[in-house]
């Protein structure tokens, strides 16, 4: 009987990555975790596997090991030799197991999505930007911090089996239900009333509880205790205020939304090449830095990731401030100075250009990718979160690759491409005749096979062609297109977009040369 692997199509992108993927590197470095004792582990290629799926398809913990079973290729992934109809394991082990690799763990993963693009990431400029990532959290109010307080102190009572002097049930039931209207301003002071009230509730409460409880139990309860009355003592102006009771660690970032004025969670700054858009650093910040000054720690972390100091980052105007950190350029769009060349000018807004190009990255890291809303504990959730969405998009970004330059589509198998028999007899070459013969066998990694092709049309077809003003534009469609060659005057006009193949371009450019033109008679 053939095996899981034998039975998948040897092209499909998943299984190629899935063969590029290092995977003992992961098992050697997570060995030191297991223990030979006991009950068998899963298998870390299984474990890391589904931590990846679940980023790169936007899956929870629950959802991952449903679908693993009703997909074969998810499967072959994780290592699987034959199709199995049970669970790989329990939702709750990704949680324990994100828990044992920790940071390190998971920033091998991001190291590994990044290598995995070969010299891409060997780039001396990076783009860097920073963004929200929310936590969790309903909307703070103060008036939800009391309540959660006093249904706590209730709850901890009941286990405890301490009879509280007054529950205040009816009152806080009566309190919550002022502020329903408090915008009202017929509503407005019965709900200022009833805010005062349940704070003062709150404070009896862990007063009454701190006075019964015994010793051991109200050392264990000391620091939620401590954070209770820090929530009850703050004003509605502190600053470093908490904002949720079971993650006490978020804090409010105005970055200047006109639909969200302010967002609730951790600060995260991401860093890509400048070419070729691989993410080679994210970075989780604890506190509410200004961007300029977190700008060392995700350069530091880029280039331990690639094992290369970046030479420039070109970052917004919100990183002014900083012109350099530890030997590398800080480039911030602005006025050029007096006495710049032309040629640095148009350099420099080539790069602020390209700059733009992290912001559509962010917003897939985000509706894509699991980085809208942190759903893991605490802030060390908030790191694992984010270092393995960009390595999602780092894996996922292989796979478009390799999907548009590592294999060709076609509705019937061919024994040779076009290309491959242009090489072979370019004199006896007509150029293909419809989309589906016109599609490219390139391969991933690029082996130069792109640039014969325009040196080809450039000394055979079309003399007259500049090979640094070829435009290579890609169609795909149900059949994939090929590579349309487009020459061009200046550089500046390379971007034209054309649908027709290589066959009729050259057919058509054959047959609408202009005819000899004879000298005109006085």
């Amino acid at each position: 009987m053939p095996t899981l692997s034998e039975q998948c199509d040897p092209r499909h992108p998943l299984k190629k990555l899935g063969e590029r993927i290092p995977w003992s590197d992961f098992e050697e470095a997570f060995g030191e975790y297991y223990s030979e004792e006991g009950r068998p582990a899963k298998p870390v290629r299984l474990m890391v596997g589904l931590l990846l799926l679940k980023q790169m398809y936007d899956q929870s913990d629950e959802e991952v090991v449903e679908r693993w079973v009703e997909n074969p290729y998810w499967q072959q992934f994780c290592g699987m030799s034959d199709f199995q109809w049970e669970w790989p394991c329990d939702p709750s082990d990704l949680v324990y197991f994100r828990q044992r690799i920790g940071e390190q763990g998971v920033a091998l993963i991001l190291a590994v999505s990044a290598q995995l693009h070969g010299a891409r990431v060997q780039e001396r400029e990076v783009v860097v930007d920073s963004t929200v990532q929310e936590k969790n959290v309903t909307y703070p109010v103060d008036t939800k911090q009391y309540r959660k307080i006093i249904m706590r102190c209730w709850k901890l009572s009941d286990k405890s089996g301490i009879r509280l002097r007054r529950r205040y049930r009816k009152e806080v039931r009566a309190c919550i239900m002022a502020q329903r209207l408090r915008k009202d301003p017929r509503r407005r002071k019965a709900a200022r009333r009833g805010h005062r009230r349940l704070r003062t509730i709150a404070g009896a409460l862990i007063r009454e509880l701190e006075r019964k409880l015994p010793e051991a139990l109200r050392e264990e309860q000391g620091e939620n205790f401590t954070l209770y009355r820090r929530v009850l003592a703050q004003k509605p102006q502190d600053t470093n205020k908490i904002y949720s009771l079971h993650e006490p660690h978020i804090y409010c970032v105005a970055k200047g939304k006109e639909h969200k004025k302010y967002e609730f969670g951790t600060k995260a700054s991401v860093a890509m090449t400048k070419t070729h858009g691989v993410i080679v650093a994210a970075v989780a910040h604890e506190k509410n830095l200004y961007d300029a000054h977190a700008l060392p720690e995700i350069l530091d972390q880029a280039e331990a990731m690639t094992d290369i100091r970046a030479k420039r980052a070109i970052v917004d105007r919100g990183y002014r401030g900083r012109k350099f950190v530890d030997g590398t350029e800080i480039l911030i769009p602005g006025r050029a100075p007096r006495g710049q060349s032309r040629a640095t000018s148009t350099a420099m807004r080539k790069r602020f250009r390209r700059r733009a190009a992290i912001e559509p990255l962010l917003s897939h890291l985000k509706q894509d990718f699991r980085l809208w809303r942190c759903f893991l504990k605490g802030f060390q959730g908030d790191q694992l979160n984010l270092m393995l969405a960009a390595a999602a998009w780092n894996f996922r970004k292989w796979m478009r690759l390799f999907i548009i330059f590592g294999f060709a589509s076609s509705a019937r198998p061919r024994s040779k491409t076009s290309f491959s028999r242009y090489r072979e007899s370019p004199e006896n070459f007509s150029g293909p005749t419809n989309s589906a013969s016109a599609s490219l066998f390139l391969r991933y990694p690029f082996n130069g096979e792109a640039h014969h092709l325009a040196s080809v049309f450039k000394t055979e077809a079309f003399p007259d062609v500049c090979a640094r003003c070829v435009s290579m534009v890609l169609t795909l469609k149900w059949s994939w297109s090929a590579i349309a060659l487009v020459p061009s005057p200046r550089p500046r006009s390379l971007r034209v977009a054309l649908e027709f193949t290589v066959g009729e371009f050259v057919d058509r450019r054959a047959h609408s040369a202009p005819p000899p033109t004879e000298p005109l008679e006085r």
